[in-house]
């Protein structure tokens, strides 16, 4: 009796082991059918495309990170000048991939539009975390031109270059070291960082859009939108709106007249 109940529960699970094997070979069969039916096709052309981009995987040209770039340009949603880190020669190659042509082949750099640093006033002492960020969070920032550099260093922190840095209290950049990624651009809370052609000759290094009595009770070097450099400008070059001088780059010749008649010398040369 005994050995033929053996027999039975010997047999019954075989039949469960092989009943178990079945489903699992019949379920490895659907994942390999399925995965085949919902597989996504690789994209020769991006994968071409992401080898030859820098790998900075910075985010200035808008996207998460190259291989998202190289998804965008590959299907014409995006332009491979955005891409600072990359360099000429490989942007060509891109762009060659793609059938184009490179849409410009103006080297961009990183330039902040301040002038004020240890020579804007504070209107409080603060106490908090580091970073501009944390600054501008509490009433705006410490400084007392709304529109300044808080010289805090955000910009530094996320420049993978070491093409920023702090000097007497405001953000300086270097255009040799600059490759124009933007982050420093996306990072500044005041929106003062931006990405300009390498071979201009002057920068309006102020963003304050105050009337002048409220710019120099804030700032030594503010501009106050006076007008004196538009009207000074032999090219007509210069336009001022919300207070402010704006430098049409297309028309100006680099004379420095400008730079020479502003009384508060916030229109720089760039050397």
């Amino acid at each position: 009796m005994n050995n033929l109940l053996a027999d039975i529960n010997i047999t019954a699970l075989i039949t469960v082991i092989s009943i178990v094997a079945a489903i699992a070979v019949l379920f490895a069969a659907l994942i390999v059918l399925v995965s085949r039916l919902t597989a996504v096709k690789t994209d020769e052309k991006v994968e071409q495309i992401k080898d030859l981009l820098s790998g900075a995987n910075c985010g200035g040209c808008g996207f998460a990170g190259c291989a998202d770039f190289a998804k965008a340009l590959a299907e014409g949603k995006a332009d491979v000048s955005t891409c600072g880190p990359t360099d000429k020669e490989s942007k060509a190659k891109i762009a060659a991939i793609l059938g184009k042509s490179l849409s410009s082949d103006i080297e961009l750099t990183a330039k902040v539009h301040c002038n004020g640093g240890i020579s804007c006033a504070d209107k409080f002492d603060y106490v908090g975390n580091v970073g501009c960020v944390s600054k501008n969070s509490f009433a705006g920032g410490n400084k007392a031109c709304a529109y300044g550099c808080l010289g805090d260093g955000t910009c530094v922190s996320v420049c993978d270059y070491d093409a920023i840095k702090i000097i007497n209290g405001v953000a300086k950049t270097d255009a040799v070291k600059c490759v124009a990624c933007g982050k420093c651009v996306k990072a500044c809370p005041k929106r003062i960082i931006e990405l300009l052609p390498k071979n201009i000759k002057v920068l309006i290094a102020c963003s304050s859009l105050c009337r002048g009595k409220d710019v120099t009770s804030a700032c030594k070097n503010g501009c106050i939108g006076c007008g004196i450099c538009a009207k000074a400008c032999p090219e007509n070059a210069i336009e001022i709106v919300d207070n402010l001088p704006r430098i049409v780059y297309n028309k100006c010749t680099g004379c420095l007249t400008c730079a020479e008649k502003c009384p508060r010398k916030c229109i720089h040369e760039i050397k």
